[in-house]
């Protein structure tokens, strides 16, 4: 765990908001269910609300980083905050939920006023360890607090549901998430235009992306082959499906990485070499967008974009993977 605050939670200001105010006036719900996408920041959430809690500056409704509390729970040590494991990849069994949480809060807490469970990915609780954690939160000790990280709330029963205060993580505007790439993954402004651009929203995705060789890879594919599609025979283009299998290339952000190559083709051919290019995000390639401007016709461009979206959804629809990507590769050229 970092010495992460508030402030170092991007875009998400309601939910932090809300935590804030149940601290700043000591209205602490006895359970909390935060709902977000993988990596959108539901874990940095509950470890900042957690160390709130049990931070010996009382006056904050913040963690203040250096108090002996606040210490032991970045240090991942502290006895009073509590992270709920599992065996299995793949679910939270209920003797999971009987050793670690029903088993164990009728302990008093050892140094603070309260006794924090967290339980990431809560929607891997089966029926039987949420029937289990249910009869915990009809009747919890007054000192008890638990934070269920969910991705889907739709997993999880409704009457678990309707007895947490339920957050919500939102999407981040992509020039937020650009912004924090460039400021704090001390990334170029083109390169943080991309990850933004891939993460739909969720800072940490991008983040992710941003330092992903895989990407760069995936990136670096993609761009040769726009380039090159024109002029391209049929056995590169199977190779280049090839190759997509072996990297095990993620294919919806492959055909978005097509989709954004001729986005700025078709924004350049409008908008010219004098248009405001700050909108191109392939801007490092801006010799071949325009030179594939000049090539193609907007009809062109308009049956490209339709067929990556036929790609989609013929995959969608468990078509051939190899046949459907050469035939998108065919409409290109």
């Amino acid at each position: 765990m970092t010495e992460t605050s508030w402030s170092d939670v991007i875009g998400q200001k309601q939910l932090t908001d809300n935590l804030r105010n149940a601290l700043k006036f000591n209205k602490i719900s006895h359970a909390y269910l935060i709902q977000g996408e993988k990596l959108s920041g539901k874990r940095m959430v509950a470890d900042i609300f957690a160390r709130a809690l049990q931070c010996e500056n009382e006056n904050a409704a913040k963690p203040c980083n250096q108090c002996r509390s606040c210490r032991q729970a970045i240090n991942r040590n502290h006895p009073d905050i509590l992270y709920v494991e599992h065996e299995k990849p793949n679910v939270i069994s209920v003797d999971n939920i009987r050793q670690q949480i029903n088993g164990d809060i009728a302990i008093k807490p050892y140094s603070g006023a309260r006794k924090i469970y967290i339980v990431d990915e809560a929607e891997k609780m089966n029926v039987q360890a949420q029937n289990a954690l249910l009869k915990t939160l009809e009747e919890p000790p007054e000192y008890a607090v638990i934070l269920l990280l969910v991705t889907r709330t739709e997993a999880m029963l409704q009457t678990i549901l309707s007895r947490c205060v339920v957050l919500n993580t939102r999407l981040v505007h992509e020039d937020v998430i650009q912004e924090y790439l460039m400021r704090n993954v001390r990334v170029p402004d083109y390169r943080a235009s991309i990850c933004a651009s891939f993460a739909r929203g969720n800072v940490g995705r991008a983040a992710e992306l941003a330092s992903s060789e895989q990407f760069d890879r995936m990136k670096s594919s993609v761009i040769n082959t726009m380039k090159n599609i024109s002029g391209m025979e049929v056995n590169k283009m199977a190779a280049e499906v090839k190759r997509m299998n072996e990297e095990k290339f993620d294919v919806d952000d492959y055909l978005d990485l097509c989709f954004i190559w001729y986005r700025d083709v078709l924004l350049y051919k409008a908008c010219g070499v004098y248009g405001n290019q700050k909108h191109i995000i392939f801007r490092e390639d801006i010799t071949d967008i325009a030179e594939a401007a000049r090539r193609y016709s907007y009809e062109d461009i308009e049956q490209i974009i339709h067929s990556i979206d036929r790609a989609r959804s013929r995959l969608k629809a468990n078509v051939n993977f190899d046949l459907t990507i050469e035939l998108m590769f065919l409409d290109m050229k």
